[in-house]
């Protein structure tokens, strides 16, 4: 064993030669701490002996490290969520784009194709009769208009009989107009 020396560079002093006791070594008490209760006495007829004493545990409370652990935690979940944030933010952006990517080259092929259509002559033809009533030579063009005060004039001069609701009545009518035409 070395020997200590003095601030002054002097050895320790010859003490006895009697051995010292160790000091017990430090710890912490982490156990529940024992605190003595009151002095009960039980009213029973065994002439009011004291009641056993009882120790309570005492809660555990939080250390140091272990709140510095927590403040930590904390401090890093807060600094992590703007970024993940931005990120997620990101992320959708970035799928909407795709998105309206997809969107505009099917628009794009749609196109494409109605350009190849208009390439073709018998297209072109079709075109120009349904749009510009175009005909080929020797056919004769019909045209339809919708006029809606003459349908109305024809209306009310032939207003068609009302249609028989049963089968029977359907067929009898059918005797009787083809009895009443006149035979040529």
């Amino acid at each position: 064993m070395t020997q200590r020396r003095m601030p002054s560079g002097q050895g320790p002093a010859r003490r006895s030669q009697a051995k010292r006791q160790p000091a017990p070594p430090r710890t912490r008490n982490t156990g529940p701490i024992r605190v003595p209760s009151s002095r009960r006495t039980t009213g029973s007829s065994d002439g009011g002996a004291a009641a056993k004493r009882t120790d309570a545990p005492r809660p555990r409370a939080l250390t140091g490290r272990a709140t510095v652990l927590i403040a930590v935690f904390v401090a890093l979940a807060l600094a992590y969520t703007y970024p993940l944030r931005v990120y997620l933010e990101q992320e959708s952006q970035i799928a909407d784009m795709e998105r309206a990517k997809a969107e505009q080259q099917a628009k794009i092929a749609a196109t494409t194709r109605e350009l190849a259509k208009w390439n073709d002559p018998e297209y072109l033809r079709i075109q120009a009769r349904e749009n510009f009533f175009y005909v080929r030579p020797g056919e004769t063009p019909l045209l339809v208009y919708y006029d809606a005060a003459g349908a109305a004039r024809d209306a009310e001069e032939k207003a068609p009989a009302a249609a028989p609701d049963r089968w029977y009545d359907t067929l009898w009518s059918s005797v009787q107009a083809a009895n009443a035409e006149p035979a040529d």
